[in-house]
């Protein structure tokens, strides 16, 4: 095992799989990135230093194993069940525990591999993809970490043309011995193609806790399986980078559902290249973590490019969600939009950045950043710092962000129509929140709504498929998505 602290371009061999062997390039690349990642500071820019929750970070008590064995516990089991007869990839650690692709599609060439498999089988594809969107990795220190010491991660390719009706899965856990993991990502939708992507986050101990809630016995077994672990010093840290390259006419959706327990730390940066004519969508669900950081960042390249990026959060008890998200507009005419909603309660913290950046050639662009968080008591925190930076004329650009209690009078009022105090704030929580559900699709809100139900009542933050989200999926179904353009509401830049 190697902390974290210690880690450097000279010893990222110790992390990686020792079954594992990697093209020349690649372990060439890992070491010239990783050799920006000591030299940079948790928080590149000077503007968010001090808000900045990394400080619960401890380099330290992070340690990396290059062992590829992992147990599954009985809550992944079962969720594996669930989506095992859909394309889907469950991955424990650096472990593969299922990867599936249906024959028909495999035979149209869609792609679904680890990111090992990946360099080896698909070298070519990989490299020419990766050298196509050059990367600064000194703008963000957890960037360039996680594109050079990454151990595990998966590989998406919707060929050409191909249009995916069925979501494809994904599953991640932390492994159960309390390590940390470093996963890098990539999805490429080719020209024309159209897919979406679910990806649940877990922790090892979500599973324990699950079991713990609710039977008292699998708990002593699930501690005992543990063994010292449970005791261990260890911080468990998960990091990512996911790129996702949407190619000429292509749609992607990619839905991130974040569920790991509350001592976690989870650090996440995801960046689009969005070409022309082609669209990506951001749809989060952010629920667990003692620490969640996620940096999305948007490039429409190409004319016409859309971006969007839809974000929910719910904060309790310590937790701490530093969320950042950017939109850059290099091509002409491109369209991007942020819509961020933070619930915060108890004494937990918000912090919410973006930037919209309009570059010279991206004339009749139009872009629109909001950041809004809600306060359930006088303890929860909330900032918002929204930025423009515009670089031409005849655009439109429009960025919002407030924070405020949760309205007294409000409460009153519901309470004297027969709810509790507890019911009146849910139901406020639910309006705060349903201007920007009704923007998803209703399998995404019926995720978002059946995590944010377990997490107000105290139950594990995990996906089943039970009576309970069948009936709120029923609810969802009978519901509209919204199609009004936001930009109705934008005023000319000047």
């Amino acid at each position: 095992m190697i902390q974290l602290s210690l880690l450097s371009e000279n010893n990222v061999h110790e992390i990686l799989s020792k079954n594992e062997s990697e093209p020349q390039w690649m372990m060439s690349s890992r070491k010239a990135i990783l050799s920006k990642f000591s030299g940079l500071p948790n928080e590149v820019s000077p503007l968010y230093s001090k808000y900045s929750g990394l400080t619960v970070l401890e380099p330290n008590k992070v340690y990396f194993s290059n062992e590829n064995t992992s147990s599954i516990s009985k809550d992944l089991e079962m969720r594996l069940e669930e989506i095992r007869s859909s394309p889907s990839v469950l991955l424990i650690g650096s472990s593969v525990v299922h990867i599936f692709v249906p024959k028909a599609l495999s035979k149209k060439g869609l792609i679904i591999s680890t990111i090992q498999d990946a360099m080896k089988n698909n070298s070519e594809l990989v490299k020419k993809y990766l050298l196509d969107n050059s990367i600064n990795y000194e703008e963000d220190r957890f960037l360039a970490l996680g594109s050079s010491a990454f151990q595990s991660g998966f590989f998406i390719y919707i060929p050409r043309n191909m249009m995916i009706e069925e979501p494809i899965r994904i599953v991640y856990s932390l492994k159960d011995d309390r390590t940390s993991s470093i996963c890098r990502n990539i999805v490429i939708a080719d020209e024309g193609s159209k897919g979406t992507i679910v990806q649940e986050l877990y922790s090892s101990s979500t599973t324990f806790s699950s079991s713990s809630s609710s039977n008292p016995e699998v708990s002593k077994t699930n501690n005992e399986a543990k063994g010292n672990d449970a005791g261990d010093n260890r911080q468990e840290s998960y990091f990512e980078v996911l790129e996702c390259i949407v190619k000429p006419a292509a749609e992607l959706e990619f839905i991130t559902l974040q569920s790991m327990n509350s001592d976690t730390v989870c650090v996440v940066n995801r960046k689009a290249f969005v070409e022309k004519d082609a669209k990506m969508s951001w749809y989060s669900g952010m629920f667990g973590a003692r620490l969640c950081r996620f940096k999305t960042d948007s490039v429409m390249k190409g004319s016409g490019a859309r971006a969007e990026d839809v974000e929910i959060v719910f904060g309790t008890n310590n937790q701490s969600f530093d969320i950042s998200s950017n939109l850059d507009h290099i091509g002409f005419s491109t369209r991007g939009k942020v819509l961020v909603k933070s619930i915060v309660k108890d004494a937990a913290k918000s912090l919410f950045k973006g930037m919209i950046k309009i570059r010279k050639d991206a004339q009749a662009s139009e872009s629109y950043l909001a950041g809004h968080a809600i306060l359930l008591n006088k303890g929860a925190q909330a900032d918002a710092i929204p930025g423009l930076e515009i670089e031409t004329n005849e655009v439109k650009a429009t960025h919002s962000a407030s924070v405020s209690q949760i309205d007294e009078e409000q409460i009153f009022y519901l309470m004297c129509k027969g709810l509790d105090r507890e019911s009146a704030k849910r139901e406020i929580i639910n309006g705060f929140v349903e201007p920007l559900s009704r923007k998803m699709g209703p399998f995404i809100r019926a995720w978002i709504s059946y995590l944010f139900e377990n997490k107000w009542t105290g139950k594990p933050l995990m996906l089943k498929g039970d009576e309970v989200m069948e009936q709120i999926l029923e609810v969802e179904k009978s519901r509209y998505k919204e199609t009004a353009d936001i930009f109705e509401k934008h005023y000319k830049y000047r």
